[in-house]
Formats: C-alpha cells, sequence, structure tokens
C-alpha cells in the first residue's frame, strides 16, 4: 500500500501548489474558476474547478475527493479558502475540532474585538455600523477621526476614515454603496457584508510574520511598513524593521499574547499591529502568510521559506522551528504610484529588474491606461523587490529605483471646464 500523503488544498497561487508537489505529497486542488492557472492544471495531481467560497457547492466536491484519494490535511494558503478548508478540517476530522470557529473569529473583525475584550485584552473603542445614526453616536465615544471598514475583506478595500461630525454623510454614502456586494477591483471573491467602526490608533505600523507549531508561536519577521495618512494604500515593506531591541520585544510580546488568546495553534500567520501611543495595539491579524511580496522579503532576509512550512507543517513533513531566526541580509518592496491621469509611456523596468540586489520588479500599466487616484493596494502599478546588506541600503536602493529609473510618464486628468457666463 502506498504510503504517499494526501493534500487536498483550497486555492491558493502556483507557488503554494509547487511547495506541496516538492514535498511528493498527493495534490488534490480545488480551485475557483478565476483563479485557474495553466501551471496548475500541470502541477496538481487532481484538479476540481468550483466555487469554494460557497459551502453548499465546495462540501460535496470535497466529500467526494475524500471518498476516492483520501485525504490527510486540508490547507489553504490564501485568504478566501480559510474558512471552507478550516471547515472541511473539522468535517473529516482531521483537526481538534474547532479549526474554523478560530478562522471565522480571526477573518471577522468584529468578532475578533469582542473575542479579545472577553478575554481581557486591551482594544480599541469598537462597534458595528447599524444606520446612519450609528455613526453619530461612535463619533461621540471615540472621537474624531475614526475609522471605518468591512468586517472580512482585504487589502485595505472599503476602509473610510471619518474626519469630522460634517463628515458622516459622505462616510454613510460610502458604506452604503458597499454593503452587501462583491469586491469591485483585485479579487471579486470578497462580499462586502457589514461594516466596523473603531477609535483611530496612531503610531507606526508594522506587521508580525510568525508560524505557530502546536500552540507555541514562534516570530520569523517584523516587517516595517510605508504608509500615509490620506489613504489606505501600503506603500511599501521593509525587513527586518529597524527598531531597537525593546520595541521590538514589545511588538512580538503583544503578537504571540494576541494569537494564544485568538487560539491559534498551527500555521502561518501575518498580523498588523500600531506602536501607539498607548503601547502596541493590534489592527488585524490573518492566519494565513502575508501579501504583498512579504514571504519573499522574509526569505531574502531570513532564509526561511514560510510557504514551505505552511505546506508542511500540517502533514507533518517538517519540524517546528526552535526558535525565532537571525536576519543575514536586508530587503524591502516599494510600490510603484503616480499622480493621477492617463498613462503615455513606460520604461525602465528591464533595466531595473536586472541589476544587481533586484529580486523583481514589474508594471501592471501600459499606454492609454488610467491611473487612479490611491485609495487602496488596487491603485497602485507595480512594485520593485530589493535585498542589500541592511535595511537602510535596502530602502534607499529601492525608493530609488522606483521614484527615479521606472518612468511611467502620466497625462494629467483635464480640469473641467469652467462654466460659461449666460
Amino acid at each position: 500500500m502506498s504510503t504517499r500523503k494526501t493534500v487536498l488544498l483550497i486555492g491558493g497561487v502556483d507557488a503554494h501548489v509547487d511547495r506541496f508537489t516538492a514535498l511528493g505529497v498527493e495534490v488534490v486542488l480545488i480551485q475557483h474558476p478565476d483563479k485557474v492557472t495553466e501551471h496548475q492544471t500541470r502541477a496538481a495531481d487532481v484538479l476540481l474547478v468550483v466555487d469554494y467560497t460557497d459551502w453548499d457547492t465546495v462540501r460535496p466536491f470535497a466529500e467526494a475527493a475524500r471518498a476516492v484519494y483520501g485525504v490527510d490535511a486540508v490547507v489553504s494558503l490564501t485568504e478566501p479558502g480559510l474558512n471552507p478548508a478550516s471547515r472541511l478540517g473539522d468535517l473529516f476530522g482531521l483537526t481538534d475540532g474547532r479549526r474554523h470557529q478560530v478562522s471565522r473569529r480571526m477573518r471577522d473583525k468584529w468578532l475578533m474585538r469582542r473575542h479579545l475584550a472577553e478575554q481581557g485584552l486591551p482594544v480599541p473603542h469598537a462597534a458595528q455600523v447599524t444606520d446612519r445614526a450609528s455613526l453619530d453616536a461612535f463619533g461621540t465615544l471615540a472621537g474624531y477621526p475614526f475609522i471605518v471598514k468591512p468586517v472580512s475583506t482585504t487589502a485595505g478595500f472599503g476602509l473610510i476614515r471619518a474626519e469630522s461630525p460634517q463628515d458622516l454623510d459622505r462616510v454613510w454614502a460610502r458604506v452604503r454603496e458597499l454593503d452587501g456586494g462583491r469586491t469591485d477591483r483585485g479579487s471579486t471573491m470578497f462580499t462586502v457584508d457589514g461594516f466596523l467602526m473603531e477609535s483611530y490608533i496612531d503610531g507606526p505600523e508594522f506587521s508580525v510574520e510568525a508560524l505557530s507549531f502546536a500552540g507555541r508561536h514562534v516570530v520569523v519577521a517584523v516587517t516595517e511598513k510605508l504608509t500615509a495618512e490620506d489613504h489606505f494604500a501600503e506603500l511599501g515593506h521593509a525587513v527586518p524593521a529597524r527598531l531597537c531591541a525593546a520595541e521590538r520585544q514589545r511588538l512580538t510580546g503583544a503578537v504571540e499574547e494576541f494569537l494564544t488568546a485568538m487560539e491559534v495553534t498551527d500555521g502561518p500567520s501575518h498580523t498588523e499591529i500600531r506602536l501607539s501611543s498607548r503601547g502596541p495595539v493590534v489592527i488585524e491579524s490573518h492566519n494565513r502568510l502575508g501579501g504583498d511580496h512579504i514571504v519573499e522579503l522574509v526569505e531574502a532576509a531570513y532564509g526561511i521559506d514560510m510557504i514551505a512550512y505552511g505546506a508542511a507543517w500540517p502533514l507533518g513533513l517538517t519540524e517546528p522551528l526552535a526558535e525565532p531566526p537571525a536576519p543575514k541580509a536586508a530587503a524591502v518592496m516599494r510600490a510603484v504610484v503616480r499622480e493621477p491621469g492617463t498613462v503615455s509611456a513606460v520604461s525602465g523596468v528591464e533595466e531595473v529588474r536586472a541589476r544587481p540586489g533586484v529580486l523583481m520588479a514589474q508594471v501592471s500599466v501600459r499606454p492609454g491606461d488610467t491611473v487612479r487616484p490611491l485609495r487602496d493596494n488596487w491603485d497602485r502599478l507595480g512594485s520593485v523587490v530589493v535585498t542589500a546588506a541592511d535595511t537602510d541600503t535596502a530602502v534607499e536602493l529601492c525608493e530609488r529605483l522606483v521614484g527615479e529609473d521606472i518612468r511611467i510618464d502620466v497625462e494629467p486628468e483635464a480640469a473641467p471646464a469652467p462654466a460659461r457666463a449666460a
């Protein structure tokens, strides 16, 4: 009898499939019709193309796959696959029976805030948006500015900053526009199913990348984020973050306490946190790998392949990390952004890609494309990833390449013509 293990993989990208095939396991991939690639059709042993975000659709296919091929683990390393994968793992008796509850709590920001408050951890003021009056009431309670955001989307989609009582009509109009619909950019796999209000958290923002092994959390990296106050797009990441030892310990300790309180026991996590005037405050967290090339930054800086750990650990095919790794280099990503208008020319990308220390350079626009005002991650035009001996050097190199060496000429939006006098 074959001892080859079988994974039921829910969604993901080519790199996720590759890490499982490298382990020599049989890969039964359930992939969304919008996300299938030619590489996946070749690499997966079995490919089932269904909308895995719909439980009534995915369950019978998963049960049939288990009956035919046998399943040793159900895994997803991508945001929309987390809940169905954990639910199937519980259903098949492959987990402790509580993974879906934990996954829902991690994805639903309102459930997360309520659970943390019940556990006695510090949380900002938070409440659900129920109607126009709830915005007024929250502003009176928490003060201004405050943040309004969907309870379970990603990449900064739908985030709104309420600046004052006079701004609430605009906020309410945006909430009504988005609520109940699908995300309209980047990926349509997320439904906007309600909004949450939170008091504004000040201070620099970081993310903590961790791997959990049977309840023991190992911080692999602290990522420094480049953000701005006038939009919710992430403009860059740097690993390792430029922090003193005490600041790093405060952040990692807060995240370890958070993961334990949320009952995360196994696999990768990506926790966004601010070092605020009141101390470290978790903004949100995900029981998955960090996106936006963070896994590539971590591997370049620390030599740790977090995707490989996320694949091997659920199948019992790797030993846990004994301790946090020490950095051997630095790595930085910077987003390519430009002012709104119409792209007239693009150049320099191939030259940047060929430079020493450049791990990746990509631009997603061509002449004739529209550059939108910068609101969230989907409005960015591309990115560059570099590595260097230290973070300062990597930041300086990456910012120069993005700002000077990659050329994107944009014709500004025409100003509206002035009205003619009667």
